[in-house]
């Protein structure tokens, strides 16, 4: 039996509506923090030292997220930590749709250390190759795909923190998509 493009389209937006009206997990709350977490900043892409986040059992999750991107067009970032891995690698599968033909665009994201489930960190960093950045390219109908990824063995398992992410176009100002804010913890 042959799956129509339809309805792996329809399948898809089902999940993705479903994944977007479920509630948090109040294990997830944003008031249940148990200790700070000193780290450079430098690893999250900013210069100095911070105060990451808290600290919370590196058994529990969320360890991976699927941050939805909305704007003019749509997308999505499946964020997956390897388990098992002796480096602490996170892959980001990148997916956006109906923005400009044939351009390059970049995914960045924003860490906010403050636990209030309420993102305002302002330290973006372009996502690709590690720590060489990547751009997402559109085809001629506005659709484009990339497979990134990002070291994060400089940090402390269990280190938690919000993090927001946005598609920017390249060599421009414009910023045609952002996600809400999300909690990530660092796999132990």
């Amino acid at each position: 039996m042959r799956t129509s493009p339809i309805a792996v389209v329809v399948g898809f937006v089902a999940m993705v509506f479903v994944a977007g009206c479920s509630q948090m997990d109040p294990s997830m709350s944003p008031t249940a923090p148990t200790s700070a977490s000193s780290v450079t900043s430098a690893s999250l892409g900013s210069a100095g030292t911070a105060t990451v986040g808290l600290q919370s059992h590196a058994a529990q999750p969320p360890f991976n997220l699927e941050a939805i991107l909305r704007g003019d067009g749509f997308g999505l970032v499946k964020f997956r930590q390897k388990k098992e891995a002796t480096q602490n690698i996170i892959d980001l599968d990148v997916w956006v749709r109906d923005l400009l033909p044939d351009a390059n665009y970049n995914l960045q994201r924003a860490v906010d250390t403050t636990l209030d489930g309420i993102c305002t960190g302002t330290n973006w960093l372009t996502l690709g190759q590690g720590l060489t950045p990547q751009s997402i390219v559109t085809d001629d109908s506005g659709s484009g795909r990339a497979s990134l990824w990002r070291d994060l063995s400089s940090l402390a398992p269990g280190t938690t923190f919000d993090i927001h992410f946005r598609v920017i176009q390249d060599g421009t100002a414009n910023i045609p998509l952002r996600s809400d804010c999300y909690r990530f913890v660092v796999r132990d």
